[in-house]
């Protein structure tokens, strides 16, 4: 199938992928005085008494706000918030059919970090939590630090901490394959944007003592020129050993490769260079860093990818929605880093031990399995942790 062809063709068929389903019946005049005035005043003013009844008597305790600002849309980069639409709908699809979420796509004309910021801040009343998507770092960074300081919901860029999740949960699962726990592994991470730098920082609070993340320059190092502000933070706490060069260099002697930036920058010579039986996860889309058969003819034991032809597909439809799934059923304010963890281990926990094997690391999209399991794991971290607005007992009903 020619997808790009028959996909454009859908979409004028289609002409959006979402619409507005209304919960409430107005088929008669007392339908339409409950759902409506004068009956709606009494919530109103319940509300109005008490802010958090808006979770009770409105839709907000499902609904999440998929927003972008249009600058780095899939791989097409900086297409603007109209053009961004199709793939902000795409999105608010996902949540529902994986998540039973409700989302709404919202494209911000402004590329203004406080101007974006103010606008999510004041609709952020409406939603039970804000997705931010397609957003370039390093503005994406400042506009999430800034929208968790202000919101009283979750803040979740999913291209960051969503894609950090599922490569956390398939190395939590690849490094028992390789005989090796990833406090004894060294990673290379190629591609220091929004995802590269979480997924490191993820990774190191799992316990990976030793990566080092690379650019267009080559291997990012305390002091090296030219570092905007997201890579010198994340240049004091890897590459601790100060490798410099290009990802040749940075490569060498490895077990795991994450690539989350261009297509083919990886040669079998590279891998060749990397520890016996590495990882290698290449998801650049739709062209990998590496070919699946060559990183293996070069050595990989086991090779993932962004696409779903191919074994092993790193996809984020396993995370966010239940991530925000579980956040919402406990009314989470934030969340939290022990929340990603336990995402990440309710996703590897769903391949068991002993079906383990190098072309199944990771449970497939459509497993059933996914959205409670995340939910629940999720969910209980909100509440260890703090997060969780819901009273004790409605707790005790949630688990």
């Amino acid at each position: 199938m020619d997808y790009r062809k028959e996909s454009l063709k859908l979409h004028g068929q289609w002409k959006g992928k979402v619409e507005v389903v209304a919960r409430a019946k107005v088929g008669d005049r007392d339908a339409l005085s409950l759902a409506y005035t004068p009956g709606v005043a009494e919530p109103c003013l319940a509300i109005q008494e008490d802010y958090s009844k808006s979770w009770e008597l409105t839709r907000r305790w499902n609904m999440v706000a998929v927003i972008t600002d249009g600058t780095a849309v899939l791989g097409l980069g900086d297409i603007g918030p109209e053009a961004g639409m199709p793939v902000m709908e795409g999105k608010c699809v996902l949540f529902k059919e994986f998540g039973d979420v409700d989302a709404f796509p919202i494209c911000v004309r402004t590329k203004d970090v406080d101007e974006i910021v103010e606008t999510i801040y004041n609709i952020s009343g409406s939603f039970g939590g804000i997705n931010l998507e397609d957003i370039a770092a390093p503005r994406c960074f400042e506009i999430e630090e800034k929208l968790k300081e202000r919101c009283d919901i979750p803040i979740f860029h999913d291209d960051q901490h969503g894609t950090a999740v599922v490569v956390s949960a398939a190395l939590i699962n690849a490094t028992k394959i390789i005989g090796k726990p990833l406090s004894r592994c060294k990673a290379v991470i190629n591609g220091s944007g929004a995802a590269g730098v979480a997924i490191a920082k993820l990774l190191m609070t799992l316990g990976l003592n030793d990566v080092i993340l690379c650019d267009r320059t080559g291997a990012i190092y305390e002091g090296r020129e030219n570092l905007n502000a997201s890579k010198e933070a994340i240049a004091k706490v890897t590459n601790r050993g100060m490798t410099k060069g290009g990802l040749e260099e940075a490569i060498k002697g490895t077990d795991v490769f994450i690539g989350v930036s261009a297509p083919g920058v990886v040669t079998p010579e590279m891998v060749k260079s990397m520890n016996p039986d590495p990882i290698v996860l290449a998801m650049a889309n739709p062209t990998p860093e590496i070919m699946p058969d060559l990183a293996i003819k070069a050595g990989a034991k086991i090779v993932g990818t962004g696409r779903s032809d191919f074994p092993n597909q790193i996809n984020n439809v396993v995370a966010f929605p239940g991530i925000f799934r579980g956040a919402l059923d406990v009314r989470a304010s934030a969340i939290t880093e022990n929340m990603k963890i336990a995402a990440a281990y309710a996703i590897a926990s769903l391949v068991d031990d002993d079906k383990l094997e190098p072309d199944y690391i990771l449970p497939y999209a459509f497993d059933p399995r996914i959205k409670d399991t995340v939910a629940k794991a999720v969910g209980e971290a909100a509440i260890k942790d703090g997060v969780s607005r819901l009273h004790p007992k409605d707790e005790e009903k949630s688990e």
